[in-house]
């Protein structure tokens, strides 16, 4: 979206001037995040979660970099160097557990970022596109976290792998060979290990680049905002810098303080106690579970007991990457011309109900495989699909919505006469 009353940037001495002939990164970042940057003026603590989510993709990276200089991916090893980092490096303890809870931060300001964007219907047009490179940023979130599991080679690391790798197994005709092929053999064991290092050390680059991406095509058609109604004049707006910089620096100290209590207090609370004993194959851990933030997709792949046509276990496989890759086509299931749920009574209902079933899969995934954890799981996996391909699309179709305000100033300041005069003109028209 083009702002005609966007400040212009105005280089203030022969250097910057210099500069912004002959390679304008400052004019670039006063565009994207400065004062040349206009937003809604009324974006709530809910819009700070992007920015966290760049905060912990920066310094997953960083202390990723800190952690390769000492490990080594291979099996005979792998466990003691990761030991090695906690008691030998200088501040490897205090690297390894920022690294470790970052990871579960991210995913949580992520999962937050993404429940945001279900209740405020960030993906209508026109930001389609920056929702499904939210979608394809989760998905490679999800690849690194996995291989970056397995890494520590302990119990949990093993035993995860040979499971989720194992699923490939399922697919008719190319299953083995997938397997075999992501595995470099038949078990996990040093060929597996040295891929999954590589792949983890290279995928949080690939997601920099497609967050790059998905900040770029945010800029075209702007913010969203907690009305949905999009920006009409100039007082609907407010500059970046210095408003929002500074409420998401606020916003982004409150979580720092929380993540610190986790990193310096409790480090392992979100971690399994399994991975401190050394990756043994002759050894099954009594309940084998990724990390807290698969669980939803874990209930999912374990709610399916029964053969019917194709065997169970691909039914799984086919339900637990069907939960994410049905968020592509949500901008064209949800057909309601109004965004913010503010303003969707009867979607509001089954929004709340959808985050109920949310959280039960979380509580699911990490529960034994054992009844009544996987009838309720078949229960919670079943409203899943239904809410997004069923209850949706029909509540978008026979919903009334409540009026919405004529433009953000009024949804903020009160009455908008100007606003309600040219709407009641395009009526008259």
């Amino acid at each position: 979206m083009s702002f005609p009353w966007a400040r212009e940037y105005t280089p203030t001495n022969g250097f910057m001037k210099f500069m912004d002939e002959r390679l304008p990164l400052p004019r670039l970042v006063y565009n994207a995040v400065g004062a040349g940057y206009p937003v809604p003026r009324n974006l709530s603590y809910m819009w700070n979660f992007g920015v966290l989510a760049g905060f912990f993709l920066m310094l997953q990276i960083v202390t990723g970099i800190v952690l390769a200089m000492h490990y080594a991916s291979n099996t005979e090893v792998a466990f003691a160097t990761t030991e090695h980092i906690m008691r030998d490096v200088n501040w490897g303890w205090l690297i390894r557990y920022a690294h470790a809870n970052g990871a579960s931060f991210f995913f949580l300001v992520i999962y937050m970022h993404i429940f945001r964007g279900f209740y405020y219907s960030s993906y209508k047009a026109p930001r389609e596109m920056v929702w499904l490179l939210g979608v394809v940023i989760f998905l490679l979130m999800m690849a690194t976290a996995f291989m970056g599991y397995v890494l520590p080679w302990g119990q949990m690391s093993f035993w995860a792998a040979k499971v989720i790798t194992g699923l490939f197994g399922a697919i008719p005709l190319i299953g083995e060979p997938l397997q075999v092929w992501l595995l470099g053999g038949y078990a996990p064991d040093n060929a597996a290990l040295n891929r999954f290092f590589s792949l983890h050390f290279l995928l949080p680059f690939v997601i920099a680049g497609v967050v790059i991406l998905h900040i770029w095509a945010l800029h075209i058609p702007g913010s969203s905002n907690p009305t949905g109604v999009e920006v009409k004049k100039e007082s609907d707006t407010l500059p970046f810098h210095p408003y929002y910089t500074a409420k998401d620096g606020f916003g982004l100290g409150v979580v720092l303080i929380i993540f610190m209590m986790f990193v310096f207090f409790m480090p392992n609370a979100l971690g399994h106690p399994d991975n401190y004993i050394e990756a043994n194959p002759l050894s099954t851990p009594a309940l084998i579970v990724p990390e807290w933030y698969f669980y939803p997709f874990y209930a999912i792949l374990r709610a399916f007991t029964f053969d019917f046509i194709l065997p169970a276990k691909l039914w799984g496989v086919l339900a637990m990457f069907a939960a994410i890759l049905i968020w592509f086509i949500l901008p064209w299931l949800d057909k309601s011309p109004v965004r913010s749920g503010k303003y969707r009574p009867l979607f509001r209902i089954f929004f709340w109900i959808l985050m109920l079933d949310m959280a039960a899969l979380f509580y699911l995934g990490g529960a034994h495989a054992e009844e009544p954890y996987i009838m309720l799981s078949q229960i919670a996996t079943a409203y899943y699909f239904l809410h997004f391909l069923v209850i949706l699309p029909i509540i978008s179709s026979i919903e009334k919505p409540d009026p919405l305000p004529y433009s953000i100033t009024e949804a903020v300041l009160g009455s908008d006469d100007d606003a309600a005069l040219n709407a009641k003109a395009d009526s008259a028209a």
